[in-house]
């Protein structure tokens, strides 16, 4: 289990560094997940040695918001000054969001003829 943790250690590292070296706007943890899994991909044989490692870090999931918890607690005031710009960024993003979700799955639901969309109809 220690090469696992080794290894998923290995590829975030690697995106930090990625990350850093190209300037990259995307956050270097990111970069290590996408690396992962096109080596997971391209070696679907590895999945199996790191699932013990992966499944462990996921078991400890919630320790890893209480930075963010106590980050809230700690500049509090400071979001209070900010409550404004937090709820409008909140509610533009939460709106987008459910837009684009709400257009790609009319997209997918579509058959290849552009026609209404076919999830769940029976054609007579």
């Amino acid at each position: 289990m220690l090469a696992a943790f080794t290894a998923l250690l290995g590829f975030q590292l690697l995106g930090e560094a990625l990350a850093l070296l190209l300037h990259l706007p995307i956050p270097g943890s990111v970069i290590g997940m996408i690396l992962l899994f096109l080596f997971l991909l391209w070696r679907p044989s590895v999945a199996k040695s790191v699932e013990p490692a992966a499944d462990t870090l996921l078991k400890h999931l919630s320790l890893l918001f209480v930075p963010a918890g106590a980050g809230v607690m700690t500049f509090g005031a400071r979001m209070g000054d900010e409550l404004p710009a937090l709820a409008v960024t909140l509610l533009v993003s939460t709106v987008l969001a459910i837009a684009v979700t709400a257009l790609v799955t009319s997209a997918l639901m579509r058959d290849g003829r552009g026609d209404k969309p076919k999830g769940g109809q029976v054609e007579q």
